[in-house]
């Protein structure tokens, strides 16, 4: 089934204008802003540990799991992702 795609964006114009009309509620848009912050932060804090851990062939890949745990526990997450890679895997 193929959807038109002049018929997604005149629904997504739509829901656009609703929201405008309506208003959006502040408190969930508020939420996914900060998860998406904290996953950004998260981002950063495995960059910087495969940046120094370079130096001694240590890599954590960063995907959304890896992300989500150092983003939504901080520096805590990054050790036990540390501890997990080096004494697990």
């Amino acid at each position: 089934m193929n959807i038109d795609p002049i018929v997604i964006v005149m629904l997504l114009g739509g829901l656009i204008l609703m929201l405008l009309i309506v208003g959006a509620p502040i408190k969930p848009i508020r939420f996914i802003g900060n998860i998406g912050v904290k996953l950004i932060v998260g981002c950063l804090l495995l960059f910087f540990v495969n940046a120094f851990g370079s130096f001694i062939d240590f890599h954590i890949p960063i995907n959304g799991v890896t992300a989500a745990v150092s983003g939504l526990l901080g520096i805590p997450g990054v050790a036990l992702l540390i501890v997990v890679k080096f004494f697990i895997l």
